[in-house]
């Protein structure tokens, strides 16, 4: 007795499942031109004086800012701790780094972000408000990066701050770097006619 074979259907073009492409968040704004990176310049602390370096979304950027990682640098031979603050205002302006570019460089225009990075050294100032919200102990000669995956999301008005007190008597060198998003927002118009600290309640996500 001969057994009998059952041929396998053929598969059509309609039968095949659909292929999906699963891309980083990171890279998906990248493409869509929303991600950027950027660093401060070598910043002096110690001796009493404290350094700080930061994101900052101005109150009239109407984006949110999305942190996705930061790196503190220490050019030195001797640790520090590092204070990560969130919607503080930090002691002093700032220098404004110009050391800023899209991740996405095939777009033209390039794009420009509406946050500023910021960053200062030599100051005997502290945060003022905000939360203190976790700290990082950064080893001598080494680069410390935190990965976030823009978990954190600053409002307008806002910042993310690394606050790098004093340690000693001892100058210290670090660097700050930042890679971060945007998104667009869209306030009705009760929104015009609240104070700034409570528009961002009254704005939603413009996903463009």
């Amino acid at each position: 007795m001969v057994a009998k074979v059952k041929s396998s259907k053929q598969v059509g073009k309609k039968n095949r499942p659909k292929e999906v492409v699963s891309l980083p968040v990171s890279l998906e704004k990248s493409i869509e031109g929303k991600y950027f990176v950027g660093q401060s310049e070598v910043a002096i602390f110690g001796g009493g004086l404290n350094a700080w370096g930061a994101l900052i979304n101005p109150w009239n950027s109407k984006v949110n800012l999305y942190v996705n990682v930061f790196t503190v640098t220490n050019i030195t031979d001797s640790s520090f701790s590092a204070q990560i603050w969130f919607d503080s205002n930090p002691p002093g302006a700032g220098t404004k780094s110009d050391q800023i570019t899209p991740a996405n460089t095939t777009l033209r225009p390039l794009r420009v972000p509406r946050t500023e990075l910021r960053y200062e050294g030599a100051t005997n100032g502290t945060p003022q408000g905000g939360v203190n919200g976790y700290n990082r102990e950064i080893p001598p000669l080494a680069t410390v990066v935190g990965e976030e995956d823009g978990k954190f999301i600053i409002p307008p008005g806002g910042s993310y701050l690394i606050f790098v007190p004093s340690p000693g008597s001892k100058l210290l060198t670090v660097r700050f770097a930042f890679g971060w998003w945007e998104e667009k927002l869209i306030c009705n118009a009760r929104a015009k006619t609240v104070p700034h600290s409570g528009r961002i309640k009254y704005c939603e996500l413009e996903h463009i």
